[in-house]
């Protein structure tokens, strides 16, 4: 059985100096900026998962059901892809949680491939690309809003 599908977006130096700043400039935590990441990118992955779960195939429903995006991992799906707990990276996730997929989607010896995570990446890969920046901007602001309140509010006491 193959490991998850992974990618890697380019500009991480420029973003993270970008993240800087604003750490900088609005005293906020490293947490709450890692937050606004996580939440930029786990938005700029539901087009994609909404595709997959309309490709899946609909025997009972609960292949389509399992189709999540998120930070978090089930203990299952955690022991499947243990990878460095490295604090500095930001890792969200995309695909179903049920055992059923990997033979939906590459068949076995007496039943065939009904892909659906394979095409929804194919068809939204550039276009999850694309939002993802978009996706992080709107967080970014949200977040900046919510520190300047809270800088305004310390200020008036």
């Amino acid at each position: 059985m193959s490991g998850p599908v992974t990618f890697k977006i380019e500009g991480g130096l420029e973003l993270d100096a970008a993240f800087g700043e604003y750490i900088e400039a609005f005293d906020v935590s490293k947490a709450t900026a890692k937050n606004v990441l996580k939440r930029g990118l786990v938005d700029a992955l539901v087009p994609m998962a909404d595709l997959a779960e309309s490709l899946a195939p609909k025997l009972t429903g609960r292949l389509q059901d399992s189709i999540t995006e998120g930070t978090k991992l089930t203990s299952r799906q955690a022991r499947l892809n243990r990878d460095s707990d490295d604090k500095a990276t930001v890792n969200v996730f995309m695909g179903p949680n049920d055992q059923a997929a990997v033979p939906q989607e590459f068949g076995t010896f007496d039943q065939p491939a009904q892909p659906f995570m394979r095409p929804a990446f194919q068809s939204e890969a550039q276009a999850t690309i694309d939002r993802t920046a978009k996706s992080i901007k709107t967080e970014l602001d949200k977040a900046t809003i919510r520190a300047q309140r809270k800088a305004l509010k310390a200020a008036s006491r």
